[in-house]
């Protein structure tokens, strides 16, 4: 049996030769193998690894958002997890994405599993899939301003009456059922 790690390693080499302008790295850590992309042409780079036989990412693990705030610009990236379920072999895609123009392609018309993902990555990183069907807040009020799993969100405010309601609302809610603490 092929250790895993070179299985990843020759995919990458592969995806490296075939797309040699936008593959820009290819790391390997505790055994696992990452290919670093721009962002440009991740729809075709998707769709070549979904699609092509001999590698059949069928399954697409995970989606997330990373901040490199003040370590490493482009300062976003987004990480693809892809696992082919009938080879057995599975690979990290990271694209990045700049602070600036923090909008990269959805691939829910590749994996339908991708579109929570996204909104995901969206509602806490603020980067935009171009594309996306239903592209809105997943897990934060519709209201809410900012993106808390940035680096530079802040972790504390003094907003008083600007404070969000349902923050509020908590806070009452909470200082009422202290009365049935044992």
């Amino acid at each position: 049996m092929t250790e895993p790690k070179l299985i990843a390693q020759a995919i990458a080499e592969g995806m490296r030769e075939r797309f040699p302008s936008e593959v820009k790295e290819i790391r390997e850590f505790r055994g696992q193998v990452s290919v670093i992309i721009k962002k440009e042409r991740l729809k075709d780079i998707m769709e070549y690894l979904h699609d092509t036989p001999e590698l059949c990412f069928s399954y697409l693990r995970d989606i997330c958002g990373v901040d490199y705030l003040g370590r490493k610009e482009p300062r976003f990236e987004v990480v693809y997890q892809l696992y082919s379920i009938s080879h057995r072999h599975m690979i990290r895609i990271r694209a990045e994405v700049p602070e600036d123009d923090p909008v990269i392609d959805s691939v829910v018309g590749i994996w339908d599993g991708a579109n929570w993902h996204e909104r995901e990555c969206y509602d806490m990183f603020g980067i935009q899939f171009k594309g996306h069907p239903d592209l809105r807040r997943i897990l934060m009020p519709e209201d809410w301003e900012g993106y808390p799993l940035r680096k530079d969100y802040p972790l504390s405010s003094n907003l008083g009456a600007k404070e969000w309601q349902g923050y509020k609302d908590i806070l009452d809610l909470s200082e009422k059922n202290k009365a049935y603490e044992l």
